[in-house]
């Protein structure tokens, strides 16, 4: 993921904001005794995750799927695969494990939410629906200038969508944020149709640190800067997720992309061994290929 790189990561201010004030209020609202954590990389394709693999591997996902409790699906965003496809990702993968699709370009991009996205829509989740029980949330991810302006489009395409299907949205727009009439139309919006709100967390765009949750799931898209900083990065975030856990948040997806995606398996093992020692998950850690890895 190129999105928000920088030349220098080490001039950069990575601290994490303070939550914004409607978070606690969102978590206490929804929360259980339960807590979901997925943790993934954005691709298993073996030329991304280069030395991931152990030499002789047939299936890349069959593999990867066996090291992590998920993936974001972001092949997915550049055409709508068929039925049959999903089927595939399904039987290839253990029981447990979970696919967080984002929606195709044609929605989000092309068609910008107009009103005539629907047979998309349509297309795209009578095919992912196929993944049954390991289909986790799916995702829409907004281009950089799509603005407030067209704010009647984001209401319709929520409002529409199916309520069963779980969905988190990310905005690009500084001024979806900044503009703090928008942002409170925005949240409420949201909020009132159970979808997340998308964190993402990349070194050139910290303005998209909003830190508001806008139901029970911190869906968090990291962008490391293949710099030494990623460690402390992520130690913050373990601190971030083991409050919100205190506060009840009940489901977290968390997706470590890299500028160059080489790492992110590394990187993703660092971050699951925290969280299992500092909020007591009991995730599994990817086996001894990832030791053969080096970062930095």
């Amino acid at each position: 993921m190129q999105f928000g790189k920088v030349e220098y990561p080490e001039k950069i201010n990575f601290e994490l904001p303070q939550d914004h004030d409607g978070t606690a209020g969102v978590l206490k609202k929804t929360a259980t005794d339960g807590l979901s954590v997925y943790v993934g990389c954005a691709k298993w394709n073996k030329q991304d995750l280069k030395g991931f693999y152990p030499r002789g591997t047939k299936d890349e996902l069959e593999y990867y799927s066996r090291q992590f409790n998920s993936i974001e699906l972001n092949a997915t965003f550049y055409r709508i695969f068929p039925e049959d496809q999903f089927k595939k990702w399904y039987d290839k993968t253990p029981v447990g494990f979970k696919f967080f699709p984002k929606l195709v370009q044609n929605i989000s991009h092309l068609k910008r939410l107009n009103e005539d996205v629907q047979p998309y829509v349509d297309e795209y989740l009578s095919n992912v629906i196929h993944l049954k029980e390991k289909l986790g949330t799916i995702f829409l991810q907004m281009h950089g200038n799509f603005a407030p302006k067209n704010f009647d489009r984001v209401i319709r395409f929520i409002e529409k969508w199916p309520k069963e299907v779980r969905l988190a949205v990310e905005f690009r727009h500084t001024d979806w944020f900044n503009d703090q009439v928008v942002a409170q139309e925005l949240y409420s919006l949201l909020e009132d149709n159970n979808v997340a709100n998308i964190i993402t967390d990349t070194a050139g765009r910290r303005d998209l640190l909003h830190m508001r949750l806008t139901n029970d799931e911190a869906f968090i898209r990291y962008v490391g800067a293949n710099h030494t900083t990623d460690y402390n990065r992520l130690d913050d975030w373990i601190l971030r997720l083991k409050s919100w856990k205190n506060l009840g948040i009940n489901h977290i997806h968390f997706f470590v992309h890299q500028n160059i995606e080489k790492e992110s398996p590394l990187l993703s093992k660092y971050f699951i061994n925290e969280l299992n020692e500092q909020l007591n998950t009991k995730l599994s850690l990817p086996d001894h290929s990832t030791d053969d890895l080096k970062l930095f």
